[in-house]
């Protein structure tokens, strides 16, 4: 399997599992959504806002790459957020919607983007003003680290208040294999 298809992969269970976590936190009151439960973000809500914050961060930034990926307009449209702890969305419907609509943009970018784009250089600038280089595909894989770290934490939120998102694993959305053809 290839660089791409792995990301290709990754982009799909990205979708995947933030459904199941808002179908999850979907189950909750907006009170205690938004209830400081003493985490980074506060909340849920505010966590699960953190999310498309940092991820408009990193798509706006490959947006920029010289390759000008198409597939990345969306992203462009979007205001960029002052703060990492901005919350775009104070309902959860309308997080859920810019959710899903970042999640098809992932997904449509790692159907475009090759595997020579993957190991070009992106130039960037941080919240900080530091300026990096880095291969586009290792700060790929920093933006799926980056939402499966959170959605830990939204997990584990939701489980204190009682709710169980269910497998989050990332085999159970793997294709089976036929064992005769191993």
């Amino acid at each position: 399997m290839s660089q791409k298809q792995n990301f290709q992969l990754l982009a799909k269970y990205n979708q995947w599992i933030n459904d199941k976590v808002f179908a999850a936190s979907a189950k909750l009151d907006s009170d205690v959504l938004c209830e400081d439960d003493g985490a980074f973000f506060k909340s849920i809500l505010g966590t699960l806002n953190h999310i498309p914050v940092a991820d408009i961060f990193w798509l706006r930034r490959f947006a920029d790459h010289p390759l000008k990926f198409e597939s990345l307009d969306y992203v462009r449209g979007i205001t960029k957020p002052d703060e990492l702890t901005d919350i775009l969305f104070d309902s959860l419907e309308q997080l859920r919607q810019a959710r899903s609509k970042m999640d098809a943009m992932i997904i449509a970018f790692l159907d475009e983007v090759t595997g020579d784009d993957l190991e070009s250089v992106l130039s960037y600038t941080n919240v900080k003003g530091e300026q990096f280089k880095r291969k586009l595909s290792w700060l790929i894989i920093h933006l799926f680290n980056h939402q499966t770290h959170h959605r830990g934490q939204v997990t584990t939120l939701l489980f204190q208040h009682g709710i169980d998102v269910g497998i989050t694993d990332f085999p159970v959305i793997l294709p089976a294999i036929d064992q005769e053809n191993d």
